[in-house]
């Protein structure tokens, strides 16, 4: 099973807002970019979809930035990781031009096992589960900002 990088700059970017403290400022989405490494564009794609699904919230202007909701921090990775992925088959059995067997196919059930197989390994970790230590430290230090 193969995530799309998509998927991979959501969880990346609800991991390092995860590891930001009560007392810090909310972080902007160009900060997020640059300490995950990728272009703004992409991670703001990705934070509208994390904001549609709950997981992230957004406040404009002076004092704004993101933040990481409650279901953002005790939801399942596995379910995160399916709403962004999509219920979509592993192989395209379908299309403009249809797999002679899909009527008689085992590969396409051994695939959808498999893919379910990914997703019940992901379903009992939270995103906290996933910034506890060492990983929460390291991820504070990707972005360094200046005090005040």
């Amino acid at each position: 099973m193969r995530m799309t990088k998509f998927t991979d700059l959501a969880l990346r970017s609800v991991m390092r807002l995860a590891v930001v403290g009560d007392g810090d400022d909310p972080l902007a989405t160009r900060e997020v970019a640059e300490a995950v490494g990728v272009p703004y564009t992409h991670m703001a794609k990705a934070i509208t979809r994390l904001q549609h699904l709950g997981v992230v919230e957004a406040r404009r202007g002076r004092g704004g930035g993101l933040t990481l909701t409650e279901l953002g921090r005790r939801a399942s990775v596995g379910w995160l990781v399916r709403e962004l992925e999509g219920d979509g088959e592993v192989v395209a059995c379908e299309g403009s031009e249809p797999c002679p067997l899909r009527a008689a196919c085992r590969l396409r059930t051994a695939l959808r096992s498999a893919q379910e197989a990914f997703y019940a390994a992901l379903d009992p970790l939270t995103v906290d589960d996933l910034v506890s230590s060492p990983t929460g430290p390291v991820l504070l230090g990707l972005t360094r900002r200046p005090p005040g």
